[in-house]
């Protein structure tokens, strides 16, 4: 029990005397050594109140304090109410935030101006438990004299500091008394208390940031709680389901997810769901992606449903695969008049959404023309997929291109969308289009016609905004007109036609292209850089690149790598070119070889000479050179060795 009459000794004697009691707690001596150097009146004391504007702000600014402290509060206020004590609240600063008391000490704290909205600071009411408890972050008890100010004097403090969830001194936490009711006791309920306070606060933080995160998820988000009602949704949610929230939190969710068997997954239990569903909103019925699990709280069954909108997976599922076009018509590289032409068409075509027909022969750049057509149209920002028509598998062609509901597939438990669903919003690239098996083409036609699918095993009909183009090596409209490919799938697909001239049909491409294959590969291996001789480009532009641009492009890199020298010269064109127009017959075969031989070995085994008899260039001598196999450094070193002889 403190001497309250020694302690008024000890206060007169410091604030008249200026002399310090060594028994003075430290950090009310420190209060008191800062009251006397500031000039604060140890006579006064009398709080002073901010005026209502202020008073609001501070008090919205500390909330979530006043929203974890008053249910504390009020449970010890309920425990001491009949001793006389008083509780109060502040923020970090020393403005009092709340008071608890009875009658008679909320009439001594109105003649203090101990009330909500007052300043109870070292400066502003003299050195009391809560300026301490701010200040030097500790838990105090100060009774009578203990208080710098006289009308202080009659009270006994405890106060604790309140830290928020970073450590962070964020208000106190006080209980005040008549002094001659001075009890240790009182000091450890009120760091209880600022215990209690700390812990709630530290719950609502971690609720507020699971609600933030689950707010901000793109996904929809409902928790279920008794007859699978909704209890709590995100904003993401409610736009899907587009619901007013009277209907929403009065619907039972299974009538919503029908496809799922509710009473079978045991969800009290554990039990969990992952697949796509079908999902009944305010304006219809949209394809999610859901996974249900039970979610563990206290005393209460929850269940957790995470909806995902199918456009969303689609789009993630095109990001990871890559469905998208990286070319553009700047990367289209021409000098010939004919592909100029093609070219601007198809630059034209681009502006419409009418379905575009390509063709040409294999490696003339059909999906170059088609992601260049992407880029430039409409629907740049979506997907661009492509499909190679020929690689499919003919018993699975409808599920690859329309999908599949879940188990519509033996042993394939969860759905998957085709690629039809996959292009959403962009570009459906349908290469080698010639290839469909003829039994396929109706429901092809259909989804073409239509633009909606139905996915195998499935009865909803799902609405496309996609461009089709198709692509073919092949004459279709022959293909058609023979029965080999269905003519109303034809008309359908050809709206706009583009074709491809082929590489030997314009001769100054083979050079421009060569050149820049060969600029990229030495920009990308600058140790050995290379040069092309004319030989070596008289070579390429007289041969008919059957393969067209993308055997040029090989070619060129064959040669590139197998050269040794900074000059691809006659040497390297046995890498990139094969024989032309050499005969089937093993007669004339033979004949060839030996001619070859002849003409190589009279010459000895100069190339440029052996040609010259031969009357062909040496790009076709080389050619016959590598058909038949023939070791022209053997040979040259036979005919020396005959010389010598």
């Amino acid at each position: 029990m403190k001497d309250l009459r020694k302690l008024e000794e000890i206060w007169a004697k410091f604030v008249y005397e200026g002399e310090m009691d060594e028994s003075v707690q430290p950090a009310v001596a420190a209060g008191w050594r800062r009251c006397k150097e500031s000039g604060v009146n140890p006579i006064g004391g009398l709080g002073r109140r901010v005026d209502d504007e202020v008073f609001r702000s501070i008090r919205e600014a500390n909330s979530h304090l006043i929203e974890a402290a008053m249910p504390i509060m009020q449970s010890v206020f309920d425990i001491v109410r009949r001793t006389g004590f008083l509780m109060v609240l502040t923020d970090s600063v020393g403005y009092v935030l709340e008071t608890m008391g009875d009658e008679r000490i909320m009439a001594k704290t109105e003649d203090l101006r101990f009330v909500p909205g007052a300043l109870w600071d070292n400066q502003s009411v003299g050195t009391n438990a809560i300026s301490v408890a701010l200040d030097y972050n500790t838990a105090i008890q100060m009774a009578g004299a203990e208080h710098y100010c006289r009308t202080h004097h009659g009270w006994t403090c405890s106060a604790s500091p309140i830290h928020g969830p970073d450590g962070e001194v964020i208000g106190c936490i006080n209980m005040s008394g008549d002094a001659e009711q001075v009890n240790d006791h009182t000091l450890a309920v009120v760091l209880a208390a600022a215990i209690g306070i700390e812990g709630k606060l530290s719950i609502l933080q971690s609720a507020e940031l699971m609600r933030s995160a689950l707010e901000g998820s793109a996904d929809s988000i409902v928790l279920l709680g008794g007859g699978f009602r909704p209890v709590w949704v995100n904003s993401a949610a409610k736009r899907l389901l587009e619901m007013d929230d009277t209907e929403l939190f009065s619907t039972d969710f299974r009538k919503l997810i029908p496809d799922i068997d509710w009473a079978g997954k045991g969800w009290l239990h554990g039990g969990s769901f992952s697949d796509d569903v079908r999902l009944t909103t305010g304006s219809g019925v949209v394809r999610c992606s859901a996974a249900i699990t039970h979610a563990h709280t206290l005393g209460s069954r929850t269940i957790n449903v995470t909806l995902k909108k199918q456009k969303h997976l689609i789009a993630t599922v095109n990001r990871l695969t890559g469905n998208r076009a990286a070319y553009t018509f700047d990367d289209i590289i021409t000098e010939d008049p004919e592909m100029k032409k093609t070219v601007a068409l198809a630059a034209r075509y681009a502006k419409y959404d009418g379905n575009i027909l390509i063709e040409g022969e294999s490696g003339t750049g059909k999906e170059l023309i088609a992601q260049a057509i992407h880029n430039a149209g409409s629907r740049s920002g979506g997907p661009f997929v492509a499909v190679n028509c020929a690689s499919l598998h003919r018993d699975r062609l409808e599920e690859e291109l329309f999908g599949y509901e879940p188990d519509a597939i033996p042993e394939r438990r969860e759905g998957s969308p085709g690629k039809f669903e996959l292009a959403q919003g962009g570009t459906l690239f349908l290469d080698e289009i010639s290839e469909v098996p003829i039994e396929f083409q109706a429901k092809l036609l259909s989804a073409v016609e239509s633009h909606c699918i139905t996915r195998v095993g499935g009865k909803q009909e799902i609405e496309l905004d996609i461009r089709i183009i198709s692509s073919t090596n092949r004459h279709l409209g022959a293909l058609a007109a023979s029965g080999a490919f269905r003519s109303d799938l034809f008309y359908r697909l050809n709206v706009l036609l583009i074709e491809i001239p082929p590489l030997r049909r314009r001769r100054g491409d083979i050079k421009l292209c060569a050149e820049r294959f060969l600029s990229r590969l030495n920009s990308d291996n600058p140790n050995m850089s290379k040069t092309m001789s004319p030989e070596f480009l008289e070579g390429i532009m007289n041969y008919d690149w059957p393969g067209n641009v993308r055997e040029l492009q090989n070619g060129i890199v064959c040669a590139f790598y197998s050269t040794s020298e900074g000059e691809l010269g006659a040497h390297s064109l046995p890498f990139m070119v094969e024989e032309s127009g050499a005969s089937g017959e093993t007669g004339e075969v033979d004949a060839q070889e030996g001619e070859t031989l002849s003409a190589l070995t009279l010459s000895g085994g100069d190339v440029e000479k052996a040609a010259q008899r031969l009357g062909i260039s040496r790009a076709t001598l080389y050619r016959r050179i590598k058909r038949y196999g023939i070791d022209v450094k053997d040979l040259r070193h036979s005919v020396s060795n005959l010389s010598d002889g």
